[in-house]
């Protein structure tokens, strides 16, 4: 019991790692949704022909997207929904700068009845870290 006392904080800690480390076996993704690594991503475009939903703001599409990508930024996607209606059953990419802002878009996606949605994990941050292409502009 001593030893529990002396240690809480290091035996906080490795339960903590602990549980971040077997977290991602357990979560599907964003929202339920599949959080894709950049190869897969690259296969769902290439063979799937997925849409490429860019939801950052209007700087940062400008600074570099990924080519072809549909610029929706995640303000105005609820209200823009139907610029995507004929995409409700077809692959989705949703990609933001991090990772973060994707996945709340996901969540809008798939409350509207999008049925493959999928989320790029690390979002452009990791697409650039993978010396893939972009689009300036």
């Amino acid at each position: 019991m001593e030893f529990i006392r002396n240690n809480i904080l290091l035996i906080g800690l490795a339960l903590g790692s602990g549980i971040m480390l077997i977290l991602p076996a357990f979560k599907k993704g964003a929202g339920g949704v599949p959080n894709l690594g950049t190869t897969e991503a690259i296969n769902l475009i290439n063979r799937n022909h997925a849409l490429v939903l860019d939801v950052r703001d209007d700087a940062e599409f400008a600074g570099g997207h990924i080519v072809d990508a549909k610029h929706i930024p995640l303000a105005k996607l609820g209200e823009r929904l139907k610029e995507l209606a004929k995409y409700k059953d077809k692959p989705l990419l949703v990609n933001c700068q991090r990772g973060v802002r994707s996945a709340k878009a996901c969540d809008i996606l798939r409350k509207a009845e999008f049925t493959q949605v999928n989320n790029l994990q690390g979002g452009m941050d990791a697409w650039l870290a993978a010396k893939l292409p972009v689009v300036k502009g």
